[in-house]
């Protein structure tokens, strides 16, 4: 999954007002933000099989560190325990430390059976939705309107950026993911590891958009 995650960040933003958009982000997507860069040291290793699923090029041969579900939820924990020391606000570090985890069901949805429970021989689990490309972008776009729709209802702009740039990013989260769902497959494993490094520059837009909004 990859809209439906920041649907999720946007979701969730009323719930704590005071943590900014960019940390539910980070805290949604930081499985997908470490995996690239755990493919180019060569500690997690990926297949680029086109026509291998209707909504995916990707057999997943190896990440238990990024996208296992104990995994997550030890990062969790040390991202949330990070984020209640340095803001002093931990109900929202208990918010972001459960977002992590949140990744892991939501790619349990989407994937075929290659997500670990923990590390080593774990069974692999995925429900598959995959397999069907216009179910794959139902659910991808509206976890994101729902989301959005959320934001907005509790939110409103600082200033004419806070409302323009929200729809920047929303659109730029569209084509990155239509681009990447019905364009072809990357070269190769290191071109599609360096081309997610992406995710960062989104994180990034979100705490810049969360800056320019108040709660409503």
């Amino acid at each position: 999954m990859f809209l439906g995650h920041f649907g999720v960040g946007l979701a969730t933003k009323p719930l704590q007002p005071r943590v900014s958009l960019g940390t539910l982000f980070l805290a949604t997507q930081l499985a997908d933000l470490l995996w690239p860069t755990l493919l180019l040291v060569g500690v997690e290793r990926v297949e680029i099989r086109p026509g291998l699923l209707a909504a995916s090029p990707f057999d997943f041969v190896y990440y238990p560190f990024s996208h296992s579900l104990l995994a997550q939820v030890v990062l969790g924990l040390v991202l949330g325990l990070t984020y209640g020391l340095l803001q002093r606000n931990w109900r929202g570090a208990l918010l972001v430390g459960l977002l992590v985890p949140s990744h892991w069901l939501l790619d349990l949805i989407m994937h075929r059976p290659d997500l670990p429970l923990y590390f080593g021989a774990s069974p692999k689990e995925g429900l598959g939705l995959w397999h069907s490309l216009p179910a794959t972008l139902a659910i991808e776009l509206g976890f994101l309107a729902a989301g959005l729709w959320v934001y907005l209802r509790h939110t409103r702009p600082r200033n004419r950026t806070g409302q323009f740039a929200l729809w920047g990013l929303v659109v730029f989260l569209v084509l990155v993911y239509l681009g990447s769902e019905l364009g072809p497959a990357p070269v190769s494993v290191p071109a599609l590891a360096w081309s997610s490094q992406v995710l960062w520059l989104i994180v990034a837009l979100g705490y810049w958009v969360d800056a320019n909004r108040e709660m409503a």
